[in-house]
């Protein structure tokens, strides 16, 4: 499966992603995914959301800086408090397990 992505969308003005975990639940396969430039903005998207539903792109697609970081970026960093973040963790088997 590749690692990098890039999201047709911006979330929370973010497009460039890497998948860093794969997992099953409740017999869907889930995907965890981060942002190349802030952990705090992750998601957790189905195989059917990253592969079929056209939203995402493989690998990183060259883009000017005012669509890759957009001004919702900076929005999203001063309204977001510390509370709110999730932690990632990764699977043993992730490529970006490094321990």
């Amino acid at each position: 499966m590749e690692n990098s992505w890039t999201s047709n969308k911006t979330i929370n003005g973010l497009r460039h992603f890497v998948l860093v975990n794969e997992s099953k639940e409740k017999g869907n396969i889930t995907f965890l995914m981060v942002s190349v430039l802030d952990s705090e903005i992750n998601l957790k998207i189905t195989y059917e959301e990253l592969i079929n539903s056209g939203n995402w792109q493989k690998g990183w697609i060259n883009l000017p800086k005012i669509q890759s970081i957009t001004e919702e970026f900076v929005k999203y960093k001063s309204s977001n408090k510390l509370e709110n973040i999730d932690e990632i963790f990764v699977n043993e088997d992730s490529v970006f397990n490094i321990y």
